[in-house]
């Protein structure tokens, strides 16, 4: 595989390219590198390849110009002038782009010859993407001094995927997010190492229960690490999903409550106002909170009349008739209390954990304050409220309780009018998923 390397530093990659295994594959003509410095394609004296940013503002704006003839010598033509694509994948190193992920470096793998485009200062005139079929891949949600270092990461994680560059062939497909996973510990010489051993099941000599055994391992670590990448791992059988259902995790759920707002919110005029429990809406909550794990759920209401028809069919559920026809709706609803107000809910709170929550308020409207990743770090160290609302909103005093308020679900678009049950299922999801 050939790869060209446009940058304004090609000794930036001597070392890290004819080291190692990149060296021997160099040595075989498995991989090849052709590194272009813009600058040669200059014509001034001073061999300039940038200028200050038009509309002003800091930094330095690459031009387009000295890339476009060195992309000219390579076959690789202008779309936007008629010209015709050359087949050849042309990949500038961008955090606006594609992540860089196993699969994406598989199917670049599958290519004869890639050219990789390295910014620098500010980047590259805008243009250089109007005019080039260029596809922007990005390394992490991370700022470098310059498109070098991303190069580096995606030649190795391309390269080491062709054939022979790994010596064994096995060795690139055990290795972590190959199958969507983290890869097993592995050990070697001593047996013993400051009192730490090799476990045992790697010297039985029975391969399948070796084979058993770095699986689980996988999923563990996994598990522990990157919960989040569970959910796309293709291909788990019904033996890893067992596995990790018993597996101890991080329960972020335990930490977290949340409450249904039913006084004081505001009516269609903007008054306060009491709205009504509703079975549906404690029925279905209850659920997620079960589902998910969650600390428990309030109802809040100073009504009499509503706080009767509560304890009514929460008990219905969980000590009457219901709990013999039904016991995982039994669970569910045993999650329920019923409150007189949001103080009554964070006292009760303080009161089971020794900590006052951290209440965050939903809303359907504005551009909210907090993200789900905020919240998912007080998790980690406190327990935190999530605070829904009935009628058109929250009132005034409930929001001022808050440290902020979630973004709405749908906040780019006009219409964002879900039912309190469907929000509820959702807003928890983005917290906590599967994995928290």
């Amino acid at each position: 595989m050939k790869f060209n390397l446009i940058t304004l530093f090609p000794e930036f990659f001597d070392s890290p390219l004819s080291h190692g295994l990149m060296g021997k594959a160099v040595e075989k003509d498995i991989v090849s590198f052709n590194r272009i410095d813009p600058r040669s394609y200059t014509e001034d004296r001073h061999r300039s390849v940038d200028d200050r940013p038009y509309g002003g503002g800091p930094g330095m704006v690459m031009f387009v110009e000295p890339i476009a003839k060195a992309l000219d010598d390579l076959g690789i033509r202008p779309t936007r002038r008629g010209g015709m694509e050359s087949g050849k994948r042309l990949v500038m190193l961008s955090p606006k782009g594609r992540p860089l992920t196993q699969s994406l470096a598989r199917e670049l793998a599958a290519e004869d010859e890639i050219t990789l485009v390295c910014g620098r200062y500010e980047g590259i005139d805008a243009r250089f993407e109007d005019l080039y079929p260029v596809e922007c891949v990005s390394v992490g949600d991370y700022v470098l001094n310059g498109g070098e270092a991303g190069a580096l990461s995606l030649i190795e994680s391309v390269a080491r995927l062709l054939p022979d560059f790994m010596g064994h062939a096995e060795s690139g497909t055990e290795e972590s997010f190959s199958s969507g996973l983290l890869e097993y510990p592995h050990y070697t010489r001593p047996p013993e190492y400051e009192g730490l051993g090799v476990p045992e099941v790697l010297s039985s000599g029975n391969h399948a229960v070796i084979e058993k055994w770095r699986r689980e391992k996988s999923l563990e670590t996994t598990l522990a690490s990157r919960p989040e990448i569970l959910s796309d791992a293709a291909d788990l059988t019904r033996d890893d999903v067992l596995h990790l259902r018993s597996t101890p995790r991080k329960r972020l759920g335990r930490n977290l409550s949340m409450a249904l707002v039913h006084y004081p919110v505001l009516n269609k005029f903007g008054e306060k106002a009491a709205v009504s429990l509703t079975n549906l809406d404690i029925h279905d909550m209850s659920r997620v909170s079960r589902s998910y794990s969650l600390a428990g759920m309030y109802a809040v209401t100073p009504i009499e009349d509503q706080k009767r028809l509560a304890d009514k069919l929460i008990s219905h559920w969980t000590e009457g008739p219901g709990s013999k026809v039904n016991p995982d709706r039994a669970k569910a609803l045993s999650t329920v209390q019923v409150k007189d107000s949001l103080e009554d809910v964070v006292a009760n709170i303080e009161r089971e954990t020794g900590k006052r929550p951290v209440i965050v308020t939903t809303s359907a409207r504005g551009a909210g304050t907090l993200i789900p990743g905020q919240v998912r770090q007080w998790l980690e160290e406190s327990p935190v409220l999530l605070v829904f609302g009935t009628g058109h909103g929250l009132a005034p005093e409930i929001l001022e309780m808050a440290v902020g308020s979630l973004r709405p679900i749908r906040f780019m678009d006009g219409y964002n009018h879900l039912s309190v049950r469907s929000a509820v299922a959702i807003t928890v999801d983005r917290l906590l998923g599967d994995a928290w």
